[in-house]
């Protein structure tokens, strides 16, 4: 039974091998054998090859899917002409508001490559800060959606800058704590597969030196030539992150440890094998792998950061709200960089329309703004008020912004203003008051206590690590904030020019 079952199984791989080099472009079929000779030399040779395990991140996107596509024509051809053939260790980045579109596309493309059943692959996510294998199916634990909250809230608060600012960089952080996980599961690994293009590679290398740098995190080889110091140091980043974001201070400062007589962990770039320039959105690979189009990834594909409809809407709400604008004048805003982005990536103009198009009557916005506020309350748990009180951050600096905030949008408190002050500096207060500012805010109260103690970090500390989080987008470049997003700082007022 055993043989008749293995050979059902060759006979399926093989078949999932056939299907999946008819759909990959002439390029992507061309470069197959140079990639397959890449591996082959990094393992120390086609004897080694069985033993040899890969690390690769899947963010949901197209170039990450189409990035797995190659590698695993890699993989079941080697299998199908040599003894064996490599591990492939597959870490998913399940981001908090990724759509149902994005995980269904992940689930279809794992499945039309057969990845599930093969023992040679391991598909894992991150849940409550624990390894599990990857299951589209599976919920969000309370306690993971509490924390994302959490983060999502207080980030808010203490940056009050742009809607878009901090939602790119700090996904990377996710990223790396996953990839550091990952390492150790199971018996290790001993390569990451990237197929990030080179000037990504080069700007996010550059980006997480200088963030050790500024927080003093040694390791004991250079980021750029071992894989392993770059996750420790990025996973340590992360947990200073938290810290910060926490008002946590530690009393003995952290350096990371590690043997330094064990061989570096490679980098195996694939990316000028992978990535077919002549046909960056292959339709033909697209429907073999089962991938839909996402409308709430209109602005790019890095499905695993921010999700662009909750941005949109986000600088929707900051026009209505914070700059006494239109909610349409900030969708609009956020679209036109939204399109200047998509012509960057050279999407095609009839994508461009599509994705944009669905936003331009008066009656679409409404569509997509009660869209926008379904993944917020699915992602975070949050409503369109708690997001309104995010934006106008109104308990730091000891409640700044605190009457201003209840004069634009809930004048009925403005009675009880003194006992929220009293309740923010942990005095006496009524319960119902404090149960409204814990309802409004979808903070804890010993949470809003610690807000009301700190200071912004774009004042209190412009060199912090959450400071230079937030000054980056996801593509890792510097944000170019206007000065009006800081002027309440000084000025305690929304919209002071």
């Amino acid at each position: 039974m055993g043989s008749i079952h293995d050979q059902a199984m060759q006979y399926i791989y093989q078949q999932v091998l056939q299907r999946l080099l008819e759909h990959l472009s002439q390029a992507q079929r061309a470069s197959l054998q140079l990639l397959i000779q890449r591996l082959i030399v990094a393992a120390g040779g086609i004897e080694r090859i069985a033993g040899f395990r890969l690390l690769t991140a899947h963010d949901g996107s197209q170039a990450a899917s189409h990035a797995l596509a190659c590698l695993r024509a890699a993989q079941l051809s080697l299998a199908a002409r040599s003894p064996g053939t490599f591990q492939l260790r597959i870490g998913v980045v399940r981001q908090p508001g990724m759509s149902t579109t994005a995980l269904s596309n992940l689930e279809q493309g794992f499945s039309a490559l057969f990845l599930h059943d093969d023992p040679r692959v391991e598909l894992l996510m991150l849940d409550d800060q624990q390894l599990r294998p990857f299951d589209s199916r599976h919920p969000v634990s309370a306690s993971q959606q509490q924390a994302e909250r959490n983060e999502f809230l207080l980030f808010g608060h203490l940056l009050a800058g742009l809607p878009r600012a901090g939602f790119g960089s700090h996904g990377y952080l996710r990223l790396a704590e996953l990839c550091w996980q990952a390492l150790g599961w199971r018996g290790g690994i001993d390569a990451i597969i990237s197929a990030q293009p080179l000037p990504e590679r080069r700007r996010y290398l550059a980006w997480s030196r200088r963030a050790l740098r500024e927080e003093d995190v040694l390791s004991t080889r250079p980021i750029h030539s071992c894989a392993a110091s770059l996750c420790a140091g990025m996973s340590e980043l992360r947990q200073r992150y938290l810290e910060q974001l926490f008002g946590q201070t530690r009393t003995v400062p952290s350096a990371l440890t590690g043997d330094y007589c064990a061989p570096a962990m490679r980098f195996i770039t694939i990316d000028d094998l992978v990535h077919d320039p002549d046909v960056p959105h292959d339709e033909r690979l697209n429907r073999f792998l089962g991938c839909r189009f996402d409308e709430q990834y209109f602005a790019g594909d890095r499905s695993g950061t921010a999700n662009p409809l909750l941005l949109a809407h986000l600088s929707g709400l900051h026009a209505q709200f914070i700059e006494d604008s239109e909610y349409r004048e900030g969708v609009d805003a956020y679209l036109r960089r939204a399109r200047l982005q998509m012509q960057s990536q050279g999407l095609p103009r009839a994508l461009q329309n599509r994705s944009l198009g669905r936003w331009q009557s008066g009656e679409q916005v409404q569509q997509r703004r009660a869209q926008a506020n379904d993944v917020a309350s699915q992602a975070y748990g949050l409503s369109e008020a708690q997001l309104v009180c995010k934006l106008f951050a109104p308990f730091v600096s000891r409640g700044l912004r605190l009457e201003v905030f209840l004069r634009r949008c809930h004048p009925g408190m403005l009675v009880a203003l003194p006992y929220l002050h009293k309740a923010l500096q942990q005095l006496p207060a009524p319960e119902p008051v404090v149960q409204w500012m814990v309802d409004i805010s979808g903070l804890s109260l010993p949470l809003l206590q610690m807000l009301y103690q700190r200071e912004p970090q774009a004042c209190a500390r412009p060199r912090s690590l959450l400071a230079q989080i937030q000054r980056r987008g996801a593509d890792l470049r510097q944000l170019r904030l206007p000065a009006t997003a800081w002027a309440w700082l000084k000025a305690g007022q929304p919209g002071t020019h």
